[in-house]
């Protein structure tokens, strides 16, 4: 459902159940707000009780970002260690005596994980651009909101310099992904 549910809907139903009625079914203890960016608190609040506003607020948003990302994820991660249980190396692991916990952590997981670490070099700037529908849907100002205000007001400037960021953003994380294999998997080695 995370995966294929637009991001709006799932917006809307996380804005009414945690906005609306979780605070009126634990009588205002438990909720969040629908969005925005900070509440109105005193002058002289602390910068620790301003954090916390912050927090509160960016919470729902965050949550609904990352949702479908983490449903990717995760699919993408079971079949990959579906396919590398079944490999000669890890059945010979398992001849060998080792513990399951052992196999899979040191044999399975560790060759299992390098497909998901393109994953996550491509989700990371996914997410601005997925940022786009989220933080109109919340009322959150930032890139996402700038793009689509810039789109409407016809200001294509804005639109290229935001997009040359994202493409900016896409190749740094590719290379930084590109460098994470030699810390994960040994066998890669760059000269």
């Amino acid at each position: 459902m995370a995966v294929s549910a637009p991001v709006f809907w799932i917006g809307a139903l996380a804005m009414y159940f945690f906005a609306i009625f979780l605070p009126q079914a634990t009588g205002g203890l438990v909720g969040l707000p629908p969005g925005g960016l900070g509440g109105d608190l005193p002058a002289d609040a602390g910068w620790w009780a301003v954090t916390l506003d912050k927090i509160k607020y960016l919470l729902l948003p965050l949550l609904i970002l990352m949702l479908r990302e983490i449903a990717v994820t995760l699919r993408f991660m079971r079949a990959n260690m579906l396919e590398t249980l079944t490999q000669d190396y890890v059945r010979t692991a398992r001849a060998k005596g080792l513990a399951d916990r052992r196999v899979l952590y040191k044999h399975a997981l560790r060759n299992a994980v390098t497909p998901i670490v393109t994953l996550m070099g491509l989700a990371i700037p996914g997410l601005f651009g997925g940022a786009v529908i989220t933080e109109n849907v919340f009322s959150w100002p930032g890139m996402g909101k700038a793009i689509l205000d810039a789109l409407v007001s016809k200001d294509f400037n804005v639109v290229m310099v935001c997009l040359m960021l994202l493409a900016l953003l896409t190749v740094m994380f590719q290379l930084l992904t590109d460098l994470a294999y030699g810390l994960i998997d040994p066998r890669v080695r760059y000269s």
